[in-house]
């Protein structure tokens, strides 16, 4: 988690939120790392969960990232829960919840929906305060 907020705290450089995301492989290495870059790309869909599952798929050379963990400082959106069981992670790990947006037990249950063929486990919780904190900083500047 450590990684990933690390990740995070360059995306306010580029004026998005700060968001990041690490994918370790079943060994524990790290295979891919991310920051939201929707600001930076013009691209809606460049979430940092998102980006890490690319590219930790590109590294490994196949989609399935069977036996990986994505550690990811904010409880992944509708879209990076449907992304986070479609390619096949083990388990999400996140900090901070998101009851206006997340999907991974706050608002929706995408991660765990029994319809579907493919449900990770779930670690919620992992150093929410300085995950809550630099959102923050990015959001409510003039509070801190």
């Amino acid at each position: 988690m450590r990684l990933a907020l690390a990740e995070a705290e360059h995306a306010p450089l580029t004026g998005d939120v700060p968001v990041g995301a690490v994918v370790l492989g079943p060994d524990g290495t790290v295979l891919a790392r991310a920051r939201n870059e929707r600001e930076a790309t013009g691209d809606p869909t460049a979430h940092a969960e998102v980006l890490a599952i690319r590219r930790a798929a590109e590294a490994v050379g196949e989609w399935r990232l069977t036996g990986c963990t994505l550690a990811v400082t904010l409880e992944p959106c509708t879209m990076c829960a449907g992304a986070i069981v479609l390619s096949r992670l083990d388990r999400v790990v996140y900090g901070a919840a998101d009851p206006k947006a997340g999907a991974a037990g706050s608002l929706w249950d995408v991660v765990r929906d029994r319809r579907l063929n493919h449900r990770p486990e779930v670690i919620a919780g992992v150093l929410p305060a300085p995950s809550a904190a630099l959102l923050g900083h990015f959001f409510r500047p003039n509070d801190f």
